[in-house]
């Protein structure tokens, strides 16, 4: 018999169901089999059989195809991410709120890299290191950021 040489409507319908999915969002193989208008009694075997490479090789590279336009019409770049909040600021600042346009304008900000978020994660206790380790730690830190803190150490006396 070989391979058929181009889709049915029921087989791009159930393609595009399994991709962009139903009324009610996401669906299973067998409900996007029923969605396209496969029998419900074998809605479980075509939507298995649909999706299997060997059998329906047209239909595996439509689904392929659709999912890439998918993802290439919600892909996030650089651009379009500093575009996309600075309308939102600008609508934001048009309504007067300008709590969600200071929001925008940050998060541009942060996409841009004008901010940097550092964080410090720390293990162990602080109560079990003793006085001599206590104070070398104080120093070590002391050291470390010296160029972004402005502390005069001092000898810490009892």
């Amino acid at each position: 018999m070989g391979l058929p040489k181009r889709l049915t409507e029921m087989q791009m319908r159930f393609a595009e169901h399994l991709v962009y999915g139903g009324p009610d969002g996401p669906v299973t193989k067998t409900e996007a089999a029923v969605l396209a208008g496969y029998s419900k009694d074998r809605a479980r075997v075509e939507g298995s059989e649909l999706t299997n490479p060997k059998q329906n090789p047209l239909v595996v590279q439509y689904i392929g195809n659709l999912k890439e336009e998918k993802l290439k019409k919600y892909e996030v770049t650089y651009d379009g991410h500093i575009a996309e909040l600075g309308k939102i600021r600008e609508r934001a600042l048009k309504k007067g709120a300008w709590s969600a346009a200071v929001n925008a304008e940050t998060n541009r900000g942060k996409a841009a890299g004008l901010y940097i978020d550092r964080k410090i994660i720390k293990t162990g206790k602080i109560e079990d290191l003793s006085e001599q380790e206590l104070e070398a730690k104080m120093k070590q830190i002391l050291d470390d950021y010296s160029q972004i803190i402005d502390v005069t150490p001092n000898k810490i006396t009892k």
